[in-house]
């Protein structure tokens, strides 16, 4: 008998408890629904959006704290609003393992992001690139250690849809050739204030490596494909879009917003589409990228 990944299904392995029970309840729900036709796109689109809700759950339960923050904590609070962020954050983090939200596999590409996050974190802010809030007594030097979780949540976003939509990748470029770019990535955010910044360079080269990758990924019987930069495009653009909520919302704020909110500027997008990339090739070192097979359709057991 050949197993589920030779069959082109996904390992339920490599969900959680409580994910296979939902699984087990949205086969049973979802058996019989049409498959064709303008309904069954709307079945498609349906499970395509439950899954991406589903992959966004950590962050999107942080930004709701930091926007229920800025809403009402009071300023003259015993605890600092940004303390308040960081225990909040945390018990976000014991919650999403205590519930069996997350596997211990993505725990380690979590603390990967923490670090590379928080060691970003210390020099940008130190260059006044962006800053926090003085306040609170959790923080290292002048960054909150909050800070390290929305990095996490990027993190937790990208190990959880790459097994919920069973991510498969055709003509994928080597592991150690996107580790070097992102390596060079990692760089150019510090070296830029010191030397010449070679972000439009490191952007050509993202472009050449991936450019002939594609994603398949799976839906409900669907199997849609997607070039791998468009995809990398639309996360970042996601990412900004929660930016400039988190800003809003007072987590930190950059020069220009300092004199009062302003939207986050669209130049950003090219710094998040590479700091994507870094995000990606994090993820392959726990999760490497598999080659696309053929899923077998749902059908009632």
């Amino acid at each position: 008998m050949r197993s589920a990944e030779e069959e082109g299904e996904p390992d339920d392995r490599e969900l959680t408890g409580l994910e296979r029970s939902i699984d087990r309840v949205a086969h049973r729900v979802l058996l019989g629904r049409p498959s064709t036709g303008f309904r069954g796109f709307l079945v498609e689109a349906g499970v395509f959006l439950a899954k991406q809700a589903w992959a966004c759950v950590f962050g999107a339960l942080l930004l709701a704290v930091i926007v229920a923050a800025r809403l009402w904590w009071p300023d003259d609070a015993v605890l600092a609003r940004n303390d308040a962020l960081t225990i909040a954050a945390v018990l976000i983090q014991i919650g999403m393992l205590a519930f069996r939200l997350e596997s211990g596999r993505e725990l380690w590409v979590i603390l990967l992001f923490h670090l590379v996050g928080t060691g970003m974190e210390l020099f940008k802010t130190g260059m006044g690139s962006w800053s926090y809030a003085t306040e609170g007594v959790l923080r290292i030097g002048a960054v909150p250690l909050f800070s390290g979780f929305m990095y996490a949540a990027v993190g937790s976003y990208m190990v959880r849809v790459t097994r919920l939509h069973a991510l498969r990748f055709s003509r994928y470029p080597r592991v150690w050739m996107t580790s070097a770019i992102a390596t060079a990535i990692y760089l150019n955010f510090f070296t830029h204030h010191y030397i010449v910044d070679l972000r439009w360079v490191l952007l050509a080269g993202v472009a050449a490596l991936w450019s002939p990758t594609v994603m398949h990924f799976r839906v409900w019987r669907a199997e849609p494909r997607a070039p791998l930069l468009l995809v990398f495009a639309g996360v970042a653009l996601v990412i900004w879009l929660a930016e400039n909520v988190a800003t809003w919302g007072g987590a930190w704020l950059y020069p220009h917003q300092e004199a009062g909110w302003e939207p986050v500027s669209p130049q950003k997008l090219v710094s998040w589409f590479l700091l994507m990339i870094i995000s990606v090739v994090l993820v392959t070192w726990v999760y490497p990228p598999r080659k696309p097979v053929r899923f077998r359709a749902p059908r009632p057991g």
